[in-house]
């Protein structure tokens, strides 16, 4: 007779089938606003609904109105702050609907109930399909319900953490069906407590991690893999013992005149509860106690179901611990490789930063290092080995330490790369790596940069101004010999006082499904509007970029700021540098050079010095291979004057000419003659300086 009585579902009801309405319910005046969702949820039309909370009870049966006000009463009654229920709703055609209610009550300041406002929604898909059923078979879809949900929260739970936070978040409770929960791990021959959750159990951001006695029934459930239901929790004396889960608001006298903490069902209302062990494989893992307010027995199904939960808990619970210690066993094997301390040097910061995947033993072969090298150098180098196993970390570790021996002989960037190569070749693996090599000078910024199919360093210049340096590369370490090209171009570049150099592997800036540059661009952005401290950086490229790309793959940072060198507030000096390739580098070093001379109030030298550094700028770009480093300082003394130098990697010296009349170049020195007090020229290691002095016009006529 139900199937012949069922009408088709039409869209009206397809739509009703996906309401969520919202409700505020004022217990002071008595009012119960419905916005339109939710009348649709009752069946009702605006005009049918007054506002009142009595006007529902044309849609929902007596029956159905008494058991939703026994549950709202003891959820006042008991201090909860919120509260969740099934009921059936009449539909204006007579079909019983089955409807969720779950709702937070707002209390004032002496613990008084005002206002209940929360979420009404058609639960038809969950318990049945506009059939009445019995509340006996209600009961079972809302047991199978809670059974699926719990599944389906910890299927993606990977680590412990995760499996602690399925438990605990603010789900994990209306899943079990509890008002309460706590969770205890097996360690060693003891329990310890992890987690607890519930209301007023303990402050927000805070995880209770303590050891648990034997006796505790937390404890022994876990220990002997029994199971116990109490529907007398006040009378377990055991229970106020548990960390954490005592009543924090005061302490309960005994008979001998001692103090104790306040029994935890007294202090939270709570009435029953079920000590759940954890088994899996015949091991015990834990133990999961669920408490409940208002719970008189556990039926026969009861007890089923919270075992059936606990069975499913313990199974995600020993995946987890067996991923942790894959992990943890991975991520040390790694570290173990990588160098243990850093180097300090004068003149520069340098930080490093490791990341480890996410997928367990998948190590990956993703180094740094930083070697100390004669004659005042440093190198840098960040790399990585083909593959993601340990035998990849094998191959890292063996070639860190025999590219740092090379480097530290005093070899040239390109030969260190070419005897590194030879030295995977004969470890006679099938890996290959890839690697960026850099040499530092401490005392003038001169960097030697080598590459060997990896990425690039990234500069950030001291006015905030980011670049990808274009660095010829050669072949991966390894190919590079069995292809018989260990030829790996040197770059040459100038870090100057205040500039920042970043060196990364590629699990930084590549994400599944997206194109590497913009991965490299997202990183430029980054660095662009990041602090300057090279520690305070890598933090936040940690920051922002290991959780937008995710885990899946190793990272290692490595960032090298040299620190600035502004001068003395009598001598104030400023350094750019102008690369080869930078379009846009003149003009912004014309700007660069006024602000610097409006702020020393020598706005009457602008002109002037942006005509010669202009000149010699130009000089650099078009006759030498290279960029030029730009320095302007106020050199102190009985007549203030400023200092201009050009700096660039040709040994070839600028001649002063005299060129014809129609001649369209040549003149860049007699310019720089004529607007100057003074010019010369200096070597400087593998290159020169040009510089030249200007004097304010009131002190040139003095």
């Amino acid at each position: 007779m139900a199937g012949r009585n069922r009408p088709a579902i039409g869209a009206d009801k397809r739509l009703a089938l996906n309401r969520m309405g919202s409700f505020d319910w004022d217990l002071m005046r008595r009012t119960l606003d419905l916005d339109a969702a939710g009348l649709a949820v009752f069946d009702l039309r605006p005009g049918e609904y007054d506002g009142y909370p009595e006007s529902l009870s044309e849609r929902v049966p007596p029956e159905e109105g008494l058991r939703l006000d026994a549950t709202v009463d003891r959820a006042i009654r008991t201090g909860r702050t919120s509260y969740g229920a099934y009921f059936q709703v009449t539909r204006r055609n007579g079909i019983r609907q089955w409807t969720h209610v779950r709702a937070r009550i707002l209390r004032d300041d002496r613990g008084s109930p005002h206002r209940i406002i929360g979420i009404v929604r058609n639960a038809t898909t969950e318990l049945t399909e506009f059939a009445e059923i019995s509340p006996q078979e209600a009961g079972r879809r809302r047991l199978t319900t809670m059974v699926q949900g719990t599944t389906e929260a910890l299927s993606h739970a990977v680590t412990v953490d995760d499996v602690i936070a399925v438990l605990s978040d603010a789900g994990g409770l209306e899943r079990f069906g509890a008002d309460g929960l706590a969770l205890g791990l097996v360690d060693g021959g003891s329990v310890r407590l992890v987690a607890v959750s519930g209301e007023s159990l303990e402050a927000p951001g805070e995880r209770p991690v303590a050891p648990l006695d034997d006796a505790m029934p937390l404890a022994r459930a876990a220990l002997t893999q029994r199971a116990r239901f109490s529907t007398s929790l006040p009378e377990v004396p055991e229970v106020a013992d548990l960390p954490g889960l005592a009543d924090p608001s005061g302490l309960a006298d005994l008979s001998d005149g001692a103090t104790r903490p306040r029994p935890y069902a007294d202090g939270h209302g709570f009435d029953a509860a079920a000590f759940l062990p954890l088994v899996a494989q015949a091991r015990s893992v834990g133990g999961l106690a669920l408490f409940y307010r208002g719970r008189t027995h556990f039926t026969a199904e009861d007890r089923n179901v919270c075992l059936g939960l606990a069975g499913i808990v313990a199974q995600s619970l020993q995946r987890a611990i067996l991923f942790d210690q894959e992990r943890e066993f991975a991520t040390g094997l790694q570290s173990s490789m990588l160098p243990r301390d850093i180097p300090a040097f004068t003149g520069v910061e340098i930080a490093v930063r490791y990341h480890a995947a996410w997928s367990g033993r998948e190590v990956g072969g993703d180094w740094y290092d930083v070697i100390a090298l004669p004659r005042g150098r440093v190198g840098v180098v960040v790399g990585d080995v083909q593959g993601h196993d340990t035998h990849a970390a094998a191959v890292m570790g063996q070639l860190r330490i025999a590219l740092r021996a090379f480097a530290g002989e005093g070899h040239p960037p390109a030969t260190v790369l070419a005897r590194a190569s030879r030295f995977l070749v004969e470890l006679d693996t099938e890996r290959f790596a890839t690697c960026t090599y850099a040499q530092l000078d401490l005392s003038t910024g001169a960097v030697r940069a080598v590459r060997a199919g990896h990425l690039g360093p990234l500069v950030r210049h001291a006015d905030g101004r980011t670049g990808w340096p274009n660095l010829r590369g050669g072949l991966p370490l390894g190919l590079a010999t069995d292809f018989g090209q260990e030829d790996f171009p040197e770059t040459r570049l100038d870090l100057v006082p205040g500039e920042t150099f970043v060196l990364c592997t590629d699990g930084l800036v590549e994400e599944s499904g997206l194109d590497i540059e913009d991965g490299m661009a997202e990183l430029a952005h980054v660095v662009r509007t990041g602090p300057g401290r090279a520690s305070a950086l890598a933090d936040h490229l940690a920051d922002r970029l290991w959780h937008r790309w995710g885990t899946g793959d190793d990272v290692a940072l490595l960032v090298l700021h040299r620190a600035p060198d502004p001068g003395t507030r009598q001598a104030p000096r400023i350094h750019q540098y102008i690369h080869q390739a930078d379009p846009e580098g003149l003009a912004e070093t014309r700007a660069v050079l006024r602000q610097a001379l409006e702020d020393w109030n020598l706005a009457t030298l602008v002109d002037d010095v942006q005509l010669a550094a202009g000149e010699l700028l130009v000089n650099v770009l078009l006759h030498t291979e290279g960029g030029a480093v730009l320095t302007l300082e106020v050199v102190p003394g009985p007549v203030r004057r400023v200092r201009l130098w050009v700096k660039d990697r040709s040994s070839a010296w600028p001649r002063r000419r005299w060129p014809g009349e129609s001649a369209t170049s040549g003149r860049g020195l007699l310019l720089v003659d004529a607007v100057s007090a003074r010019w010369g020229v200096e070597p400087r290691g593998d290159g020169k300086a040009v510089w030249c002095e200007f004097t304010p016009p009131e002190r040139r006529a003095a």
